[in-house]
Formats: C-alpha cells, structure tokens, sequence
C-alpha cells in the first residue's frame, strides 16, 4: 500500500512539476510575443509621426508661399493706386492753377464790364429824362397824356376790327345760308317732281258689299251664334244694321279685317255659314294672308331693287300693306320715303343703295308686336340691328324722328324724306276741326308762360317753336322752360307720337350805314 501510495503521489508530484512548468514556459513566450509587438507598434507609430511632421511641413510651406504672394500682390495693387493719386493730384495741382488764372481773366472783364455798364446807366437815365422831357411837351402840345392816347387809340382799333369781322362774318353766313337754300330747295322739289305717288287712304273700318239683305240673316245666324263665332275668331267687330246692301268691319287691326273680309266673301260664295265651317275658313284666310303677306313684301323689294333682306324683314315689309299712319297707307309710304331719299342720295354723291334701303325699312317699328313700349324708331333700329343690317342703314331707322343721335350721313335724308312724305298735300288726313284745335291748344299752351312772344305748330303738330324775349329769357332759363311747356302739353293734352318743343332766344342788334 505503500509502494502504490508512493507512487501515486510520485505521479502527482511529476504531473504537477510538468503542469507548472508548462504554464511558466507559457507565460514567458506569451510575454516576449507582447514585447515583440509592442516595439513592432512603437516603430510603426513613429515612421507616421515622422510622415505626418513631414506632411505639416510641407504644407505650412505651401501656404507661407501663397500667403506671400498675395501680399506681394496687394502691395503692386496699393503701388498702383498709389502712382494713380499721384497723377490725379499732380493734374487737379495743374486744373486749380489754370482755374486761378482764369478767375483772374474773369475778374479783369467783370470790372470791364461792371465800368461799361455804369456808363451805359448813365446813358439811360439821360435818355429817359430826355423821353419825359419829350412827353411832356408832346402832352403840353395834345392836351392829353400818353396813357390816354394809348387807350383811345387801343379802342379805335378795337372797334375798328370788331365792324370788320362782323361784316365779314355776316357777308359769309348770308352767301352761305343763300346758297344752301337754293340748293336744299332744288334737291326736295326735284325729288318730289320725281315720286309723284298716288296716295292710299285708310280708316278704322271696312265696308263688305253683299248682293241682298238676306245674306245678313245667314251671317248673324240663329240667335247670333254665326255672328259671335266669326267676331270671335277674327277679333273684329261685325256691325250689321239698316244700311243696304252692306256690313261694316271695324277695328284698329288692318290685318285683322282683311282676314274678316275674305272669310265672309267665302262664306258667302259657298252658302254654308256656320260656326264650325267659319273656323275652318277663317284658319285658311289666315294662313293665305300669311302667304299673301310674304309675297308682297318680296315683290316690293324686287321693285325697289333692294336684295339680301332677312325673311322676317321681308314679312313685316308685306304687313305695312295693311297698316296706315294717319291715314295714310303705311307701305306706300315707306316705297315713297325710300324713293325720295334715294334721289337726294343721288344728288348729294352718296349711295342711292343704303338710302333706298333705310328709306323702307324706316316705319318696320310700327308693324312689329314686339316691345310695344318702345317708340317704333328705336324698335324698328332694334330689330334691323337684330336681323344684321349695316349700322348707317340702323341708325337712319332709329334717328329719322331724333329720337337718338345721328351718326350717318344718310340719317338726315331718310328724316327729310320721312317728313316730305307725310306732309304732302292729301297724303295724310285727320278731322280738320280736331286738328286745328290740337294745334291751338298746344300753341296756348306755350303761351301761357312767361317771356314767350310767339308760338309756332309745325310738322303737322310734332314740333312746337317757341320764341322768347331775350331781355327775359337767359339760356339756362330757356332750357327749364322747353322741359316745363314739354311737362304740360304731356300732362294736358291727347296727341298722337311725340311732340317736340324747340325754345329760341336770340338777340338782334340793327345798324344803319347812311
């Protein structure tokens, strides 16, 4: 037990001996590998050192040379400017002393001159008080000093020259208006000479002849239902009485009594007049007026010469046939305005054309059923203006009764010939006693004012002159008074279109040359 005891423990001594020395070997080659390293460190770490010191040098040299250049460069710049102020002070040094020398030119020739004026001054007083001495005998010898002379003389040419231009003036307006009234007076007689149209007369009622009495049974039919059912769908009036041998259609309508007329004729050509049947014949009427209508108005443009007309144009030229103003047939009319303003057109050296066409379609406002508001002028330039007519041919339309502002020259024209038209004895007609009182009572009217000393009705009763004294009467004064009798005629008085009030006032100063 011992021996393996002992050699056990021998082992264990042996085992531990060689597990110490080991570790001892170890731990002096782990120690001289870290020496090792730790200088192979130290070497590498100082060859940067030396690199970077190096690279520091090199680049603190690099910059010492830039910087060193740039000084150099500022001091050339600052030599530079330096050498440039030195001119410029050495040419102001040589400017101030020119400057100097011409102060003193200049002062040498202000003395010259301050002595010649001095002179001079001397000179003008002796003139002047050889001038007043002068004046004061020459006012000893008139009687008058030289500010009155001078006055009396401004005066006398005043006047002088004043006479002249008035004369001038005169001679000039009296050649003038002489001459533009011969020649105005030749045009218009030429043109009426040249349209001598018959005139056609309407009213307010159309007389139907029928063969006998008995056919005014058959139209009023049983208890008058044939009657009623005919004014009913004609809008006319059907006035059957004791006069032989005729009915009487009345009402405003031109066009609507037309259509009665012809729906009678056919009832009474067929026999057969009841309510049914006179529908059916009036609906036909209608429709061949319509045709008839269309018709007409081409065959008027076609007469005239007038092309390119809008359709709805040429329907409301046709409906003029059955329209009148103040008796006289509205269609006719228009064919003789259009005529008449064409001839003057001719006459003056414009477009016959243009005046032709605005000369016809002048009265268009009073057949449309459009804006009865409006006054047919404006209305009729409305609708010319919405079917595409020129602007020269819409504003003769919508100024022939200046009722807007004229802007072509044919707009005076088709106002003449508007007005040459109607006037024309027989064109026209109204009651005559009707009329004269119209006219009377317009003109008292004016009268009734203040500062008025004459009334004038002219135009058939559209236009109302009135005179004034110009001793009572300003021109401000005039204008408020035109709108005052404008206000009392509108208030007071029933007339037909518009009226327009013209206030004159002018002073009138007379000499006699003897």
């Amino acid at each position: 037990m011992s021996t393996i005891l002992i050699v056990i423990l021998s082992v264990l001594c042996s085992a531990i001996v060689t597990v110490g020395a080991y570790t001892l070997v170890r731990r002096m080659i782990l120690k001289g590998r870290k020496e090792a390293i730790i200088a192979e460190a130290e070497r590498e770490g100082e060859a940067i050192k030396q690199e970077k010191i190096l690279q520091a040098k090199e680049k603190f040299l690099q910059l010492k040379s830039e910087h060193e250049q740039k000084v150099n460069e500022r001091n050339k710049a600052l030599s530079d400017a330096e050498n440039r102020l030195r001119q410029k002070e050495n040419s102001l040094n040589q400017q101030n002393s020119e400057l100097g020398r011409k102060n003193k030119e200049l002062e040498a020739i202000r003395e010259n001159l301050k002595s010649q004026l001095d002179i001079a001054k001397k000179k003008c007083d002796e003139y002047d008080r050889l001038s007043e001495e002068a004046n004061r005998q020459i006012e000893a010898i008139a009687g008058m000093t030289a500010q009155e002379a001078k006055e009396q003389l401004i005066d006398n040419m005043k006047a002088e020259a004043r006479t002249q231009a008035l004369a001038y003036i005169n001679d000039v307006m009296d050649e003038a208006r002489l001459t533009a009234s011969k020649e105005a007076k030749r045009i218009v007689i030429n043109t009426i000479q040249r349209t001598a149209t018959e005139t056609a007369i309407e009213n307010a009622v159309t007389v139907f002849n029928i063969d006998n009495d008995e056919v005014k049974g058959r139209i009023i039919g049983r208890e008058g239902r044939n009657i009623r059912a005919l004014e009913a769908a004609t809008g006319v009036e059907i006035v059957v009485d004791d006069t032989p041998d005729a009915i009487l259609l009345s009402g405003f309508d031109p066009v609507r009594r037309e259509v009665a007329r012809l729906a009678l004729h056919q009832l009474v050509m067929d026999g057969r007049i009841h309510p049914a049947r006179i529908e059916e014949v009036v609906a036909k009427v209608q429709k061949q007026l319509e045709d008839e209508i269309l018709e007409t108005g081409k065959r008027t443009c076609i007469d005239l010469g007038i092309h390119g007309l809008h359709i709805e144009l040429v329907k409301l030229i046709g409906r003029m046939k059955y329209r009148s103003s103040y008796g006289q047939n509205l269609l006719q009319h228009s064919r003789e305005v259009a005529n008449i303003a064409a001839i003057m057109a001719s006459e003056l050296g414009l477009n016959p054309k243009i005046a032709k066409r605005a000369g016809l379609l002048h009265d268009i406002g009073k057949v449309s059923e459009e804006e009865p508001e409006l006054p047919h002028a404006l209305l009729g330039m409305k609708l010319a203006e919405k079917y595409k007519e020129k602007a020269d041919i819409c504003n003769a339309i919508g100024a022939h009764h200046e009722e807007t502002e004229m802007t072509s020259v044919i707009s005076p024209l088709v106002m003449v010939a508007d007005a040459i038209s109607g006037a024309r004895p027989g064109a026209r007609r109204e009651v005559i006693e009707s009329y004269i009182k119209r006219l009377k009572d317009m003109e008292n009217i004016a009268q009734s004012h203040n500062g008025v000393t004459k009334t004038y009705a002219i135009q058939a009763g559209r236009e109302l002159r009135v005179i004034v004294a110009a001793d009572q009467i300003s021109d401000q004064q005039a204008e408020v008074l035109s709108a005052d009798i404008a206000k009392k005629i509108q208030d007071e008085m029933v007339y037909p279109g518009q009226v327009k009030i013209t206030v004159i006032r002018e002073t009138r100063a007379v000499a006699i040359a003897k």
